[in-house]
């Protein structure tokens, strides 16, 4: 008769969003693509934090970084938005209102370089 060998699963805890804070950050996602601002995304999930990646085309870095550490909870706030350069957009206490930096910016890619 043949062995079964059992599943081995990572044992230490991970960081995810939860359903209400995932159901902002997508509805914010959806306004993305429809405006085509957006095409793809990426969720982490790490012992520290939880990260949502989104993405202007299928690059290796994201346009976006939604990021969740609920160690800063009590100092600056347990969310951060992040831009492409890593620059930091919005932080605070709520979800909801980090990702008004979506609602009131339009991310518009500008080319200095030769008219075509």
């Amino acid at each position: 008769m043949a062995s079964i060998t059992p599943l081995q699963f990572d044992k230490s805890p991970k960081i995810a969003f939860h359903r209400t804070e995932m159901s902002a950050i997508l509805d914010v996602y959806g306004k993305m693509v429809m405006a085509g601002q957006a095409k793809d995304y990426a969720i982490g999930m790490h012992e520290d934090h939880a990260v949502f990646a989104i993405f202007r085309r299928h690059a290796e870095a994201p346009t976006w970084r939604i990021e969740k550490f609920p160690a800063l909870r009590n100092q600056q706030g347990a969310y951060i938005v992040y831009g492409s350069q890593g620059q930091v957009l919005k932080r605070g206490h709520d979800i909801k209102t980090v990702l008004k930096v979506f609602e009131t910016r339009k991310f518009e890619v500008l080319n200095f370089g030769k008219p075509s």
